[in-house]
C-alpha cells in the first residue's frame, strides 16, 4: 500500500477517532474532489515512471568495423527493431581496424568485439580474462586462375604466392603445417608476397601472383572473376585433425562482463542468431546489402551469400572447442610464442559457457 492509504501516517486525511467530522459544503466538496484528482494524477505519474524504470533497456556497447559482416547483421537487427524487442540498447562504436577493436575492449570503451580465438587464447595466457563465443567459421582459400597449371600444393614450388594478413596469419600457418606433412616448405620453396587483403586481391586479379591465400570475401570476388579454389581452408583444417568447420572468429568480451550480464548476453545472442537466419533466407536483405558490399552482379552476390551461410556455426560449443584444441596445438608448434604466447594448450576457459538458466 502507498503511505497515503495508512491512517497512522496521514492524520490529515484520516481523522482520529475522537475528532469531529466537519460537514462538507459544496465549495469544500469541490476542493476535496480537486485534491483527490491531483493525488490520483501524481500517483499515476509515479507508477508510469517506475514501470518505465523497470523495463529500461540494458545497454550493450559493441565495437564494429563498418564494412564487416557483423555490421550487416546489426543493420538487420536495428531495421527490424529486434534490439528493442529484446530490451537492449545497442550502442555501436565504429572501428577503423581489428587492432582498434582490441584496444577499445581492453580499455573498457566497448563491451564486445569480433576477434580471433588465437588472440583470446594469447591474452588469457598473459592474464586477461577474455572469453570467446563462435561467430563464423568462414575462412579463405588458396586461389588460382582458372587456366593455371597449379593443381596441388607441390605445384607451388618456385611460384609467386600472395598471402594476406602477414606471416602470423592463422590460415597461412595452417597451410604451411599441412604442406610440411608432404615435406614441402612453402616459406623457402615459394616466393612469398605479404600484403593487405584488398591489395593482394588486385595483384591476383592483374596476374601478378600465381596463387593467393586471401580472406573469404576476396576469394568470392576472385571466384566471380573466374578464379578457382585450389584448396579451401576448411579442408586444410580437416586434414590437420578437425572433424568439422571451426569458428576461429567470434564474439569476444570480458568474463566479468559476462558474469554481471548473463541475461543481456543471452538476449543478444538470440537476436544475433535471428539476424543470421534472416540473412540466410531473405533475398530482400541481400538486395539491400548489395550496394553496401559493392556488388551489382546477382551471380556474385549469390556467391557472397553462400559463403556467408556456410560460415554460420551450427555445432555445439563442446565440438567447436575439441577441434579448436587440435588446431591450436598445430598453430602453437609452427607459430610459437609470438603467435600464441606462453600457453602450448588452449585454455579450457576460453569459450563462453552461458549459465544453465540462460
Amino acid at each position: 500500500m502507498y503511505p497515503d492509504t495508512m491512517p497512522q501516517d496521514n492524520p490529515q486525511i484520516f481523522p482520529k477517532s475522537g475528532d469531529r467530522i466537519r460537514k462538507m459544503t459544496p465549495g469544500s466538496k469541490a476542493k476535496a474532489a480537486g485534491a483527490a484528482s491531483g493525488r490520483a494524477a501524481f500517483y499515476l505519474t509515479l507508477a508510469l515512471f517506475f514501470n518505465c524504470q523497470a523495463v529500461a533497456a540494458e545497454k550493450l556497447r559493441l565495437g564494429v568495423q563498418r564494412t564487416g559482416t557483423f555490421a550487416w547483421e546489426l543493420a538487420i537487427i536495428k531495421a527490424g527493431g529486434l534490439d528493442r524487442q529484446a530490451g537492449l540498447d545497442i550502442e555501436i562504436a565504429e572501428l577503423a581496424s581489428p587492432e582498434a577493436g582490441k584496444i577499445a575492449l581492453i580499455g573498457g570503451a566497448v563491451d564486445m568485439i569480433l576477434s580471433d580465438l588465437l588472440w583470446v587464447a594469447r591474452e588469457r595466457g598473459l592474464g586477461a580474462r577474455l572469453v570467446f563465443a563462435p561467430y563464423s567459421s568462414a575462412l579463405g582459400a588458396l586461389m588460382v586462375p582458372a587456366a593455371s597449371p597449379i593443381n596441388d600444393l607441390a605445384d607451388l614450388k618456385g611460384r609467386n604466392l600472395a598471402v594476406a594478413g602477414g606471416p602470423l596469419d592463422k590460415s597461412w600457418l595452417l597451410l604451411q603445417a599441412l604442406a610440411e606433412r608432404s615435406n614441402l616448405d612453402l616459406k623457402s620453396q615459394t616466393h612469398i608476397v605479404y600484403g593487405a587483403p584488398a591489395l593482394l586481391y588486385e595483384k591476383a586479379a592483374n596476374g601478378e601472383a600465381d596463387a593467393s591465400l586471401n580472406f573469404w570475401n576476396f576469394c568470392v570476388a576472385l571466384e566471380a572473376r573466374g578464379f578457382r579454389r585450389l584448396l579451401d581452408m576448411e579442408e586444410v583444417e580437416r586434414r590437420l585433425g578437425a572433424k568439422g568447420p571451426v569458428a576461429m572468429v567470434g564474439y569476444v568480451f570480458d568474463e566479468s562482463f559476462a558474469q554481471k550480464n548473463p541475461a543481456a548476453l543471452a538476449r543478444f545472442f538470440k537476436i544475433a542468431a535471428e539476424a543470421k537466419e534472416s540473412l540466410a533466407s531473405s533475398d530482400a536483405d541481400w538486395e539491400k546489402l548489395a550496394p553496401r558490399i559493392g556488388v551489382s552482379d546477382p551471380a556474385q552476390l549469390a556467391l557472397y551469400r553462400q559463403a556467408y551461410i556456410d560460415g554460420i556455426p551450427r555445432r555445439s560449443i563442446e565440438a567447436e572447442a575439441a577441434d579448436a584444441r587440435e588446431l591450436y596445438r598445430v598453430l602453437a608448434k609452427i607459430g610459437g610464442p609470438e603467435l600464441v604466447g606462453p600457453a602450448q594448450e588452449l585454455d579450457a576457459g576460453a569459450y563462453y559457457q552461458a549459465p544453465q538458466d540462460y
